[in-house]
């Protein structure tokens, strides 16, 4: 290899942060010469004013610099031609049609949604944690805020308000915070605006657009924070996903546990799999040893209990375990109003120790294969 044959070999090794793949991979390099000890690299970014500019020019000069023989980087810098957006798009689908949902029953992506009965439970508290500590595992992860009207997953994680996907011609990259790649509705809103007037066909439409023009690439998880209770958005996902896998949420109290199983049972019978229970605000002990049950406890085994009995006209019958009991935790509100996840900001707390015990569980759990078209073949 000469000289610059190498150059090119490590440069085409930096990753795009916003693609998650080697910029070699996506077509990014230009010319590329060597004179002497200096090293001039041309590369082109997908859009003008891509975000992620100053993070890649870093990287590949970093990366040219590296190699042996090169005292002197030159980073010329420009843009895709439209028909290289477009080529670029089309590889990124890898031959998917636009606009057609890619976590079909088909799919390698586990969706797990995260549901609860009623609002003020910590679901999105513990979507935002869960797929921060499955990331942290090493696993590809992917959050749609599906709260519409309540959204609260930006803050939970810090993104900044105002942060935006990036744009590649009809397809948007979601910003990515602790590792997880994540969207919601609160990034295209400014200066406090509420969702308020959107109804059924407003709300399908945009869940949809969620899942068909965000490009996550390849995910092992993706999880979607459900709105509370059973409305509009809970049956328009029963619909494009009935094969997703459902988490319950819940306290330990009883007017809490009561409408969570009515969640449960609903997801049910759209065709999904309720695959456990998580009950937050459970019990937590004090210094001197005290344990403190501010709601009450048995909650989540009551929940997990109910919906371990078969109901008529649904196909399940296996036990719903109750997968974790995470306790107050002052820690775990903090983590959520500063944008750092206590699995990440505090990890030996003893509700963050709870939540990675719940992403390690989920983790080597395995999906289900049933209503997957499996490679095999007849000889």
């Amino acid at each position: 290899m000469t000289l610059a044959d190498r150059v090119r070999e490590a440069v085409g090794a930096v990753t795009d942060p916003e693609l998650r793949r080697p910029i070699g991979d996506l077509d990014m390099l230009r010319e590329i010469t060597v004179d002497g000890e200096h090293a001039d690299v041309g590369i082109a970014l997908t859009i003008v004013g891509c975000p992620a500019a100053d993070r890649i020019e870093s990287d590949v000069r970093r990366a040219a610099a590296s190699v042996a023989g090169i005292a002197e980087v030159t980073v010329d810098v420009g843009v895709m031609t439209p028909t290289e957006r477009k080529a670029l798009t089309e590889k990124l689908r890898a031959g998917r049609p636009a606009r057609q949902m890619p976590f079909g029953p088909d799919s390698l992506t586990r969706v797990i949604l995260v549901s609860s009965g009623k609002g003020g439970v910590g679901k999105s508290t513990v979507t935002a944690n869960l797929a921060v500590a499955l990331a942290a595992q090493g696993l590809a992860v992917g959050l749609v805020d599906a709260d519409v009207h309540g959204f609260s997953i930006p803050g939970l994680l810090g993104i900044p308000a105002g942060t935006q996907p990036t744009r590649i011609d009809d397809l948007m990259l979601p910003p990515v915070a602790h590792g997880v790649k994540t969207i919601s509705i609160g990034m295209f809103l400014t200066g406090g605006e509420a969702v308020v007037a959107w109804r059924g066909p407003m709300l399908h439409r945009a869940v949809q657009q969620f899942l068909t023009d965000v490009y996550f690439g390849d995910l092992d998880v993706l999880l979607i924070d459900m709105p509370p209770g059973t409305g509009d958005i809970a049956i328009s996902i029963g619909q494009i996903l009935p094969h997703a896998e459902v988490l319950v949420v819940t306290t330990p109290q009883a007017a809490a546990s009561d409408v969570a199983i009515r969640s449960g049972l609903v997801a049910r019978q759209t065709g999904q799999r309720v695959i456990g229970v998580v009950e937050n605000m459970a019990a937590f002990t004090l210094p001197d040893g005290t344990v403190v049950d501010l709601f009450g406890s048995g909650g989540g085994a009551e929940v997990a209990a109910a919906l371990s009995v078969p109901t008529a006209g649904a196909d399940q019958a296996a036990e719903v375990p109750l997968l974790a009991s995470i306790p107050l935790s002052p820690a775990l509100r903090t983590g959520g109003d500063s944008g750092v996840p206590v699995v990440l900001g505090d990890p030996e707390d003893a509700a963050a120790q709870a939540i990675q015990s719940l992403a390690d569980t989920l983790a080597h759990q395995g999906r289900g294969l049933a209503g997957r078209s499996l490679p095999m073949s007849l000889s």
